[in-house]
């Protein structure tokens, strides 16, 4: 039995793009970090925001976007950013009705970027 992949067990591009969605109305209504996207075109980052977190979780779609790293350059990011982020990212799994373990590995993957998100 072939094993689904975390993108695909969780519903593919259209649920991504849902998920995004919801998450980005958190993440836009919270102060801790919605100065971060102040200037940003948001239907172009919930676009590469869908297609990160895809390839993240095992879409065969390429991600064809800026280096983690390269993304967050010049933001200065602090634990407390990245916390915020996660926890949006969470509870909007969590709405999703996503699985605690299924969201458990999701979060590790997004935790394994942290060294490419804080501090540039």
């Amino acid at each position: 039995m072939v094993q689904q992949t975390m993108f695909e067990k969780l519903g593919g591009s259209d649920a991504i793009q849902k998920v995004v969605d919801s998450f980005y109305q958190k993440v836009l209504a919270d102060d801790t970090v919605n100065g971060f996207f102040k200037h940003t075109d948001m239907e172009k980052q919930r676009r590469h925001q869908a297609a990160f977190i895809g390839f993240a979780l095992g879409s065969t779609a390429a991600y064809t976007g800026k280096s983690m790293a390269k993304a967050h350059e010049g933001m200065n990011l602090q634990p407390e950013h990245f916390h915020a982020i996660a926890g949006h990212l969470k509870s909007t799994l969590e709405e999703f009705g996503v699985d605690e373990s299924d969201i458990a590995e999701v979060l590790s993957k997004i935790g394994g970027l942290r060294d490419d998100i804080l501090y540039k």
